[in-house]
């Protein structure tokens, strides 16, 4: 039996104790999670560099999930353009069944290994691109079909999964294993499993964008600032950055339609009174 599908002997009394008990045990079995992601590091690590340098030779980053470890990827992917101002085609999520699958989940397509492949086709996969395929127990067909065909287009592929000694880690050229142990509810992978790969993609998305050079420091200079608090929070950033006081801040930003790196420029170079 896969280890995320066993029984958690820790809690098999959750249904008869007292809530705060219920909670601390909850709490307990998370704390237990950024270790697990820990022990993965150095393979972290391996697949940030690999992935940005594959991105700063124009190719893009997939995650391809089904179900709770699909909508994860969904939500990663989400953040990269507001966060790091970057194309919506750089960073995508592929989800089993599609945008339907964020609310349903696609049991059909999860145990498709040609669906998986096909709709990778569609993005019209090359060797240029990375392929990140998550699933907690590490053999779900469709994410299997997707890597399988990410390989055979020479894409790099990277997995992510919660059990040791998966198909996904015998295929995949890099894998990310995070052992999470069995569920607080058994089999119910959007717990710690669910929280270690959110972990995981926070650090791959995260670092790869700083190896493109999308932060300065630990600044978000290519925020795209699209609604009142992005506003404030880019004149923060161009006050953080040039010394500068609001105003001048945000005559700046208003010249150049809120592009914060342009903003700074205009300020450094004297061109705002």
């Amino acid at each position: 039996m896969r280890i995320t599908e066993s029984i958690n002997k820790r809690t098999n009394d959750i249904d008869k104790c007292e809530t705060i008990e219920m909670v601390r045990m909850i709490n307990d079995e998370d704390k237990s999670v950024a270790f697990a992601v820990e022990k993965e590091l150095q393979n972290i690590a391996l697949a940030i560099d690999k992935a940005a340098l594959s991105l700063q030779n124009g190719g893009r980053m997939f995650y391809v999930g089904t179900g709770t470890s699909g909508r994860i990827g969904v939500l990663d992917a989400s953040e990269c353009p507001p966060t790091y101002g970057v194309s919506e085609e750089m960073v995508k999520a592929i989800l089993a069944g599609g945008i339907e699958g964020i609310t349903n989940a696609a049991n059909g397509d999860e145990d498709s290994h040609e669906a998986g492949m096909k709709d990778l086709q569609k993005e019209g996969v090359n060797k240029k691109d990375v392929v990140v395929g998550i699933t907690a127990s590490g053999r779900t067909p469709y994410v299997i079909g997707a890597i399988n065909h990410a390989k055979s287009m020479g894409a790099l592929t990277i997995g992510i999964c919660n059990n040791p000694d998966t198909e996904l880690s015998r295929i995949a050229d890099i894998t990310i294993a995070a052992i999470t142990g069995p569920e607080v509810i058994q089999g119910s992978t959007r717990m710690k499993a669910g929280t270690a790969q959110k972990m995981i993609l926070n650090m791959i998305s995260t670092g790869v964008m700083v190896k493109l050079g999308r932060t300065c420091g630990n600044i978000m200079i290519d925020l795209d600032a699209n609604n009142e608090k992005l506003y404030g929070r880019a004149e923060n950033i161009v006050c953080n950055l040039t010394g500068t006081n609001k105003d001048t801040a945000r005559k700046a930003l208003s010249a150049c339609e809120y592009n914060i790196r342009e903003a700074v420029k205009l300020i450094e170079n004297g061109d705002v009174k």
